[in-house]
């Protein structure tokens, strides 16, 4: 079982340490710089006011996100398709290339 340290991190101008294992240090780091983004894009939109409120307009938002990606909201059914398509043309290609030997 690996150690688990403090990682200082930074949300909006506000300094956290946080727990975690050194393997997961890079995915956590990753995951804060997501949330800080989603966190200041929220509070330069202007919209909302409070820290409080910002975190819990970013929640939401990347629930959301989570949830619309588990639920099919990402259309797989068509980047197959495309995906197919481009076999398709380079399957295409090779057997011309096969006829010129």
């Amino acid at each position: 079982m690996s150690d688990v340290k403090g990682v200082e991190v930074n949300i909006m101008g506000r300094e956290f340490t946080i727990a975690c294992p050194p393997e997961e240090r890079d995915s956590l780091l990753s995951a804060v710089s997501y949330l800080d983004k989603k966190m200041c894009d929220i509070r330069d939109a202007g919209k909302v006011v409070g820290v409080e409120r910002i975190a819990m307009m970013a929640a939401l938002n990347l629930a959301h996100e989570l949830l619309t990606t588990r639920t099919g909201g990402v259309d797989f059914g068509g980047m197959k398709g495309k995906i197919a398509h481009m076999q398709r043309i380079v399957d295409d290609a090779l057997a011309e290339q096969n006829n010129l030997f």
